[in-house]
This record gives structure tokens, sequence and C-alpha cells, in this order.
């Protein structure tokens, strides 16, 4: 059976590598085109950094294919061993806990490159040493207290119950709806300033736009995401009374007014369609999957990695394997999502016009530096959002040179 996880996650890795390789050779190609979208600087730039992404996730899924199978090999059996406790339901969270925290040690440094090397030699990571190393230490906290609680609550629902993977995945899903109810009210405040939007004006036609999607808000907000880093976005934040509209400071410096609220017309575009909670029902189904498969995963399974059947190894398998799962999923998913990106950018169309909507869009992916063109295969397994090409030609405008 261990030789059947093995191959299953060796060919998921094939893909994933395969996927790069035919994204570099694309882009490649592409680079050698005229400037589209971007200016011919940036077109370059944005050219050079999917590539080095693309070569940085080589090696990543290098790295972790390894990590896997070192894991699977002995690692799960020597963290078990390594935990000598008597309360059953202790051991399993300690062996989760502790086997979390060593692949977390393993990944820092692809982490500290991307942050420090990658990010920040294309102009987009302003984090420092100090701000980088508070935050790992702010989430550890946050995870040893209710990372410990869920997998306490876990190895207890796995102990007293015969069909756990019901209660646990019911149990999952309502921490998953909990966390992104208080998710910005909480956790944000957390690692970022949130302060109340300062522009009268801005605000007022914010608050306009919300009532008429019937929208209710908890604020609308500004946040420093310039201290990490430079990229533009904004998002609704949390479910039912704590949802608030966040800004980032980068956004609001970059975009003009009319632009900035055809974008959060595409957001709303996402409230008036429910594709919120459509994606809350997909990701339940699939979590729902992963649950009915990993609660019924046989014995010789764990005679194979030599470990008990119990709480801590179901739950270590369960985070190795539940990325094999996901990614079978994303193609389905992510086709639903590109259909639910056109339909959103035509209400944020409707709410300002579409040449506000295409100008925002346009500066969104010069300011992020993203690359206008990308290999189909990769379309079709990663993107969530169409390529922008396709949105602002399905929006009716047409191809846009680059500046020379």
């Amino acid at each position: 059976m261990v030789w059947i996880v093995i191959a299953l996650y060796m060919c998921y890795s094939g893909i994933r590598l395969y996927v790069a390789l035919l994204e570099i050779g694309h882009v490649k190609k592409a680079k050698a085109l005229p400037p589209v979208i971007l200016s011919a600087q940036n077109y370059e730039k944005a050219a050079e950094y999917k590539i080095a992404t693309q070569k940085f996730a080589l090696a990543s899924i290098v790295y972790e294919t390894l990590l896997f199978m070192g894991w699977v090999g002995f690692g799960i059996a020597f963290v078990n061993e390594l935990v000598v406790l008597e309360n059953a339901l202790l051991h399993s969270v300690v062996v989760v806990m502790l086997f979390i925290a060593m692949n977390y040690l393993l990944m820092l440094p692809f982490e500290i490159y991307q942050t420090f090397g990658l990010d920040k030699a294309f102009g987009f990571s302003t984090i420092d040493g100090r701000t980088f190393l508070f935050d790992q230490i702010k989430a550890a906290g946050m995870f040893l207290v209710f990372g410990g609680a869920f997998f306490w609550a876990m190895s207890a629902i796995m102990a007293y119950f015969t069909y756990w993977w019901v209660y646990g995945f019911l149990f999952s899903l309502g921490v998953i709806l909990c966390i992104n109810m208080i998710y910005p009210i909480f956790i944000v405040p957390m690692f970022n300033k949130l302060t109340p939007l300062e522009d009268e004006s801005l605000k007022s036609s914010i608050e306009a736009l919300l009532k008429r999607a019937g929208l209710k808000s908890s604020g609308v907000f500004s946040l420093d995401a310039s201290k990490r880093d430079n990229r533009l976005n904004a998002y609704f934040g949390g479910l039912g009374s704590s949802k608030r509209v966040v800004l980032f400071d980068t956004l609001i410096a970059k975009l003009e007014k009319q632009e900035l609220l055809a974008v959060l017309g595409h957001e709303l575009g996402h409230f008036k369609h429910k594709d919120i909670l459509k994606n809350i029902a997909s990701s339940a189904v699939m979590l729902l999957v992963m649950f009915a498969l990993f609660g019924n995963l046989p014995q010789t399974l764990f005679d194979a990695l030599h470990v008990k059947k119990e709480a801590g190894s179901v739950m270590i398998l369960f985070l190795l394997l539940s990325p094999l799962v996901s990614f079978i999923f994303m193609p389905l998913f992510g086709l639903v999502s590109r259909y639910n990106e056109y339909r959103a950018d035509a209400y944020g169309s409707e709410c300002e016009s579409k040449e506000a909507l295409c100008s925002a869009l346009v500066k969104l992916a010069d300011e992020n530096r993203s690359f206008p063109y990308a290999h189909p295969l990769s379309i079709v397994l990663y993107f969530t959002h169409p390529p922008l090409l396709q949105r602002l030609e399905k929006l009716g405008m047409p191809l846009l040179k680059g500046d020379a």
C-alpha cells in the first residue's frame, strides 16, 4: 500500500515539474514578442520574475518530494518513537505538533529565500528581518495555542467516535467558518495596522457602492501592507456582521478613485452572485472527501510505515497527502472560479465603467509584474483568475500595446 501512496505522490510531483518546465519555455518565447498591457520595461521584468518563480518552484517541488519520501520512509515512525507519553490524546497532539514544527523548520530556508532573495530582487518585498522574525514568533505562538487545541479536539473525536471522520469533518468546517469570521477583527491586527479610511469622499462612495449591492459592512479600512510588500490588493474579509472592506495602502496610493471603485465593484460582484457561499460549499465537499478518504485508510498502510493506526499518524498522513487530493480538484475548481471572475468583472464594470475596470486591471498587472501570457496547461491546473488578456477581451477592450 505504501508504494501506491509513493507512486501517486511521484505522479503529482512529476506533473508539477512538467508544467513548470512548460511555463518557463512558454514565457521565454512570449518574452520575445512585442510587449502588451505592461510597459516594455515592466513586460521584460514580469517575464524574468515569472521565469525565476518557476525555477524556484522546480527546486521547491524536488525538495518537497524528498521530504515526503523521508517522512514516509522513516520520519513518521521516528516522530512517534521520539514522543514517549502515556496519555494517548496528549501523545497524538505532541506528535502532530512536532511533525509540523520540524516540517516548518525544514521548509524555512525556502521561505526566507522567497522573501529576502527572490521578492527583494524584483522590488516586491519590503519587510525587514525584525518584522519577519516577529511575524514568525507570533504565528508560532498562535499555532501553539489554537493549533494545539484543534489537534486535541480532533484526537478526542478520533478516540471516541467510530465514524470519527464525519464528526471530524463537521468540527473542522465549523473551525474554518469561525476563523473566517474572526480573521479581520482579531488576526489581521496582530500582524498589520488597520485604520479607518480617512478619505471621506472615497469612503462615502464605497459605502454607496455597498448599499447598492445590499452588503452590510462593519467598516472600510486601510491596511499598512507596504511595510511587507509593494503589491496591490483589496478584499472583503469576514463573514456575517464581521465583514470588512480592507484596502491595501499600496492600492490606495496607485489607483484613481474610479479605478478603485471598479475593483471593489468586482469584489462585490462575487457577493451578489453568492460566489463566497459557493466557494465555501465546494471547499466543504472537498474537505468531506478528504476526511472520508483519510478516515478509512487500511491498516496495511500503517503497518508498512511501522506506526500504530492512531490519531497522530492519521493526522500526519492527512497533512502530507491533502495537497495531492486538492491538486486533483483544482482543474474543476479553477474552471468554476474563472467563470465567476468573468461575471464579477461584468458587475464591476457596471458599478463604474468598463474603462475604469480595465484601467485598474492594467495598473494592477503593471505594478504586480503579472506577465500577460501563460501556458494553457498551467492555466487549467493553477489559475483561479482568467489571464488578463482574456479578461480585457471579454470586457470588449482592444489588445493594449505596452509603451516602448
